[in-house]
């Protein structure tokens, strides 16, 4: 992945298994690669629109995890409804895995807050190497490896178009991509700083990039997903050409923009809901015991439901969940998830999954608990700040009465 400040060799740009960014895959589709994400259901990773021809080809996804590499295979692919390659809009597609992910690849949810610009966020990708200085190298590698660099969102998209007019060629929608651009600590190759007067010469050596092989990557602020990477451009105005080279290459001076999730999650957040296969549609089929299984996982479905009436029947009800341990420990008999549960104008009900972890171990019959707090929009009722719900794992191995 990505252009860095130093050669890509050096260890801060390393991602090793085992260390948080093992649910950053490999997307390959026919001959060329990409990057993408897994998403918080182990089922689905989220990457770039642009890169199928053919959203019904198969898609093989690449996990590099401390368990070593393993290959799956996509069952569907969708891309965004609105999807406009020509303006690189709305860029996005959720690949459905036709088995679960390994059990130690990270599951990722979404940065849901709107205060992006500004802050510092890590890009993990499969992308070409290089230096800022020389740019991305001419050819793929052979074996693509995930690497991982800092950089800090200048802009949203809107900005930029709104100060440079007709130099930005395309008709990017206001409000859905953020921008950065790679800087070398100095002045003449702040791209942001000298188009739109947003100052910041960079992460000093920590500063890196996306390149070609990076369409579909992640990134993150606080461990959540931020932004989708999709594209790089090389821009200038009068007696400010920023780029060292004025080649479009993912050297110094040039920017990039990134998908904006925050504005995406209803999307992307209603297309899992309605890919989640036997999810409960009424409380009556919610099954509050569920089967182990014997290897991969399982989802255990919990569902909230609004019975209040919304003041605004545009407003988005949310509130805050995570699971707890009781008998059940995470990690070996579930995967622990956290996160928020958003319901949009329409919606009164939706699914919470949780992975149940399969094995052939005869043991008791275990439990584990998801507490749900924070309302927004809504409440528990006089007093109420917190439901817990528990979901038992039934034992079919055997050995226990």
């Amino acid at each position: 992945m990505v252009t860095t400040t130093l050669n890509y060799t050096d260890s801060r740009y390393r991602t090793k298994p085992g260390e948080g960014y093992d649910g950053v895959v490999r997307v390959s589709t026919g001959t060329s690669y990409a990057t993408g994400v897994l998403l918080h259901d182990g089922r689905a990773i989220l990457t770039a629109a642009h890169l199928f021809d053919d959203p019904g080809s198969r898609v093989s996804v690449l996990f590099e995890t401390s368990t070593g590499s393993r290959r799956l295979y996509s069952s569907q692919v969708l891309l965004h409804p609105n999807h406009d390659p020509e303006n690189t809009n709305h860029d996005l597609a959720i690949v459905w895995l036709s088995t679960p992910a390994p059990l130690d690849a990270p599951r990722y949810d979404l940065y849901r807050l709107n205060d992006e610009v500004g802050q510092a966020f890590t890009l993990v990708g499969y992308g070409r190497t290089g230096t800022g200085s020389t740019g991305s190298t001419s050819e793929p590698t052979t074996s693509p490896i995930r690497l991982k660099a800092s950089n800090r969102f200048d802009a949203g998209i809107e900005t930029l178009k709104t100060q440079l007019g007709s130099i930005i060629a395309w008709s990017p929608a206001p409000g859905t991509q953020l921008v950065a651009d790679f800087d070398d600590g100095g002045f003449h190759r702040d791209a942001l700083g000298r188009l739109i007067d947003r100052s910041d010469t960079g992460l000093g050596a920590d500063e890196g990039f996306i390149a070609e092989g990076d369409s579909g990557s992640p990134a993150f602020i606080q461990g959540r997903i931020a932004g989708i990477a999709s594209y790089t451009t090389s821009l200038s105005r009068g007696s400010a050409v920023p780029d060292i080279d004025s080649e479009t290459n993912s050297s110094f001076g040039e920017i990039a923009a990134w998908q904006r999730l925050s504005q995406y999650q209803q999307w992307i957040d209603q297309s899992l809901r309605q890919g989640y296969l036997d999810a409960p549609r009424t409380p009556e089929e919610v099954r509050k015991s569920v089967p182990e299984g014997n290897g991969g996982t399982t989802l255990a479905y919990f569902m909230l439901q609004f019975t209040g009436v919304r003041s605004d029947p545009n407003q988005i009800l949310s509130v805050d969940f995570a699971t707890r341990d009781g008998t059940a420990r995470a990690g070996s008999d579930y995967i622990a998830t956290s996160g928020a549960l958003k319901l949009y104008p329409g919606e009164n009900q939706a699914v919470i999954p949780v992975e149940i972890i399969g094995d052939t171990t005869p043991e008791p019959n275990e439990y584990f608990y998801l507490d749900v707090f924070n309302p927004v929009g809504g409440s528990f009722g006089p007093g109420v700040v917190q439901l817990t719900a528990v979901r038992t794992i039934l034992d079919d191995d055997g050995g226990f009465g």
